[in-house]
């Protein structure tokens, strides 16, 4: 590994050093930041990646050496933040909107739901391709379809609802009535969907955190948010390991 590494350190390195571990294989990106004073090593579970941060100054020999002494540290971190990841493939079972669904193989060009099942033409990652692409129209639908009858009972307009692989956040409201959700709500439990919901539809009132908020989004919830904001902190890694590669 340590050959391999050393490519990172040169002028121009060509791609990230892949690091096999037993979540899958991973990402790992250098930084060389002036500003950091001392190395250090960060598991990303958004990206699915590692992060060495290396002090401009400092030599290629000291980070090699952070790297080999904090090897067991790193199959423990990545074990504890990164679940297997569960590609897009046949015979995969996804929970969606709720309901478990299964992917199976299809014939023609686009994904087909059949009997409650998923059918997919192609292989590998067009395959894989075509179950993210339905996955994200039918979350569209959903969140556009859940959010505007929300805002219509505080009679807000709501000038767009779309979708994104957003790894960071849930959902966010602009002050001019756009809404974006992670598409990977739809993976989640109905009740936290429904929460996040609830919280962008009460930014379209309150553009803020205060106590008016929170009134505003426990009454459209018709309940506190604090389980789903446990769900989400809880399990982020797992909605974000679907669709990820081994």
């Amino acid at each position: 590994m340590i050959e391999a590494l050393r490519t990172l350190f040169a002028p121009a390195p060509p791609l990230p050093v892949q690091l096999a571990l037993p979540c899958g294989v991973l990402p790992l990106h250098v930084c060389r930041n002036p500003r950091a004073r001392r190395l250090s090593l960060r598991v990303c579970a958004a990206t699915r990646s590692v992060r060495l941060t290396v002090p401009a100054r400092l030599g290629e020999a000291h980070a090699l050496a952070f790297l080999e002494r904090h090897h067991d540290w790193l199959l423990r971190e990545t074990a504890a933040r990164l679940p297997a990841p569960v590609p897009f493939a046949p015979g995969t079972r996804l929970p969606v909107a709720g309901r478990e669904l299964l992917l199976l193989e299809g014939e023609g060009r686009v994904a087909r739901l059949v009997d409650g099942a998923l059918r997919v033409p192609g292989r590998d990652s067009v395959y894989a391709g075509r179950v993210k692409r339905w996955l994200r129209e039918e979350a569209l639908l959903l969140l556009d379809r859940e959010t505007r009858l929300l805002a219509a009972t505080i009679g807000r307009p709501v000038q767009q609802v779309r979708v994104g692989d957003f790894r960071s956040r849930w959902g966010s409201c602009s002050s001019d009535g756009r809404i974006a959700y992670s598409w990977r709500l739809l993976l989640a439990p109905p009740f936290v969907r429904r929460a996040v919901v609830a919280h962008e539809v009460a930014h379209l009132v309150e553009l803020n955190h205060g106590p008016g908020f929170w009134r505003l989004a426990t009454r459209l919830l018709g309940g506190r948010h604090d389980e789903a904001r446990r769900w989400l902190k809880a399990n982020a890694p797992l909605l974000l390991r679907y669709g990820a590669t081994r």
